[in-house]
């Protein structure tokens, strides 16, 4: 934990570390939704605003094997874009990374998110408002749980944001890849004024900030 606040005093982040969250809070999670994973991978589910962002950015990163954006955390089973815009599902616009424990860590994935889009915001990332929206960490262990609780926790207790952090904490339900024109939408659409505007600077950032954790 302390890696990943000295990470964040780059961007002009300060914190100090607190206690971790209880063991009862811990004990009293939901059961997630498993994955399995060959060959000794992991997943991580976060929803952070549009996800044409949020996988953009961790498609750079060394030891991340997969980048798939969809739709997590609603009511409909295989939800299309249409019916997740309308924010009547209940869905997020999330992503699912597949990724190598022994190159990144989970706690590392956990700092980059926090550093590329907004937490304070609710149900908001910029000018995308709407439930579908909001900033959301769906745990698969009892593990990431901590970790996630943890560093929320750190987050708030020393204001790194100005104001709290409303990111939600939820156990992993079903994850339904989006169609495929949402699959690596900013590598083939880098000329769209969306992706110029609002997704190159967020590559950016990483590729600044995080040089050691860019894939070669």
């Amino acid at each position: 934990m302390k890696k990943m606040i000295a990470l964040l005093t780059l961007i002009n982040f300060s914190c100090q570390p607190k206690e971790k969250p209880t063991e009862n809070l811990i004990t009293q999670m939901e059961e997630p939704v498993k994955i399995e994973v060959e060959n000794g991978l992991e997943i991580a589910t976060f929803a952070g605003g549009c996800f044409w962002c949020t996988e953009a950015v961790f498609l750079e990163l060394d030891g991340v094997k997969k980048v798939e954006s969809g739709y997590t955390g609603g009511k409909r089973e295989n939800p299309t874009y249409e019916q997740v815009s309308t924010g009547a599902t209940g869905h997020a616009e999330a992503i699912q990374i597949t990724f190598d424990a022994q190159k990144i860590s989970f706690a590392e994935l956990l700092e980059i998110f926090f550093a590329t889009h907004d937490p304070t915001t609710l149900n908001r990332q910029g000018a995308d408002v709407g439930t579908q929206y909001r900033s959301e960490v769906f745990y698969h262990n009892q593990a990431q749980k901590e970790i996630t609780d943890g560093y929320i926790d750190q987050l708030n207790s020393q204001n790194v944001f100005g104001k709290p952090v409303v990111t939600k904490v939820s156990a992993a339900v079903p994850f339904y890849i989006a169609e495929n024109y949402h699959q690596n939408y900013y590598a083939r659409n880098k000329d769209k004024s969306y992706c110029a505007y609002v997704i190159t600077p967020k590559v950016e950032k990483v590729k600044k900030q995080y040089k050691d954790k860019l894939k070669k």
